[in-house]
């Protein structure tokens, strides 16, 4: 069996997202078995709750602070020092390496550079070590500050600040997103209805935090019944209960969804999406085909994420009630013709068979590419997008 380890973390739900794409897209190979590792959690569970909650509570209720940690992250020279106090971590992925014995190791969380690091100063040696950046444009130094055999990144203007920071060009591939395989394996009828025939406006709006901005832009949206309006709640029970008393109170024609495993699905079928600019989602929404209007932002990460969007025409910042929605006018004024076009641009961006590329190209630069082949003849590595 040819393990490899992919090293995630809870802080934030891009890092899990593209590990799950990945460990999809190492399972297509025979004989190659990809096992999710969040060190955080497994090491001290309760310690990794209360950390994860506060990360979270800060970068919602004060994002600027989170600001500020932020750029000191990616500036300070001795930020990296207080990895130091995760020695009990590092020694529990070294043992972890030992016992599991990977070909390579794939991280989506730029922590485990560190940690590595750490441990090849000790003397320990492991097999490579791959990093999948999940940030776009705006990405922390700490993701390639560290060695690494490796870096996949979502687009060649990410590619080129790593190469501007010094990082060898030839150690960047610019793969995409790892998204998961519902979008490599679209089926020809998920797609919204074409405007032109059809007088469904489907939007989803996803909601991801702020329970007063979200009801306040609900409210905005159910004033349209010519729009159809999908709302996702996740596990918030209590705000899934309000969403749907709004909707009973409506005309609108809308959906109330708590938390779903449809999104590929949902983000596939709807015209637009608003949502905040988190790493999976902006890269799910792009792999879709699915405009997004960006209703909030994390300061730091999440800020290239629209700017990518921006730069590409393929959507836009809206972040009040009356921002979405005169957003949400101008895309399907005119035939449609401002969606359609951000639709094509999304072509450009979109690379859905990222994680399947990124799986091939770690067997490939480990040898194990070699190993799988000869057990299973009938693979083959994926050509593209």
């Amino acid at each position: 069996m040819t393990r490899v380890l992919l090293l995630t973390a809870g802080y934030g739900e891009g890092h899990n997202s593209a590990a799950r794409a990945l460990r999809a897209a190492f399972a297509r190979h025979p004989g190659v078995e990809a096992e999710l590792v969040d060190l955080f959690a497994r090491r001290a569970p309760r310690l990794n709750e209360t950390t994860r909650r506060a990360y979270l509570g800060l970068i919602n209720r004060a994002p600027g602070v989170w600001r500020g940690v932020y750029r000191w992250l990616d500036r300070s020279a001795t930020a990296p020092l207080f990895f130091r106090a995760l020695n009990g971590h590092a020694r529990l992925l070294a043992r972890i390496i030992a016992e599991r014995r990977p070909v390579a190791l794939v991280s989506t969380y730029p922590v485990y550079s560190w940690l590595l690091q750490r441990l090849r100063s000790d003397g320990a040696v492991h097999p490579p070590h791959f990093t999948v950046v999940t940030d776009a444009l705006t990405i922390n130094s700490l993701w390639f500050r560290a060695p690494s055999a490796g870096w996949f990144v979502t687009d060649g203007d990410s590619a080129e600040l790593l190469a501007q920071a010094g990082v060898p060009r030839d150690r960047v591939e610019v793969t995409g997103f790892p998204v998961a395989p519902e979008f490599a394996d679209r089926a020809a009828e998920l797609a919204p209805p074409d405007p032109a025939h059809s007088p469904d406006r489907r939007v989803l709006y996803m909601i991801n935090s702020g329970r007063s901005r979200a009801l306040a832009t609900a409210r905005a949206l159910l004033q349209h019944p010519e729009w159809q309006v999908t709302f996702t709640a996740g596990r918030d029970a209590g705000l899934r209960a309000e969403l749907a008393a709004l909707v009973r109170a409506s005309s609108a024609r809308a959906e109330v969804l708590g938390w779903t495993d449809r999104i590929p699905e949902l983000l596939m079928t709807h015209h637009l999406v608003i949502s905040k600019a988190g790493g999976a989602t902006t890269q799910e929404s792009i792999n879709a085909l699915c405009p997004m209007l960006v209703n909030q932002i994390v300061p730091g990460q999440e800020e290239g994420n629209c700017e990518l969007l921006r730069r590409h025409g393929a959507g836009l910042l809206a972040e009040t009630p009356r921002e979405i929605v005169a957003a949400i006018r101008r895309a399907f004024d005119h035939d449609a013709a401002l969606w359609r076009r951000w639709r094509e641009n999304l072509r450009v961006l979109a690379r859905p068979a990222a994680a399947r590329r990124i799986a091939d190209a770690v067997l490939a630069r480990t040898g194990a590419g070699a190993l799988v082949a000869a057990v299973s003849p009938g693979i083959k590595p994926d050509s593209g997008d």
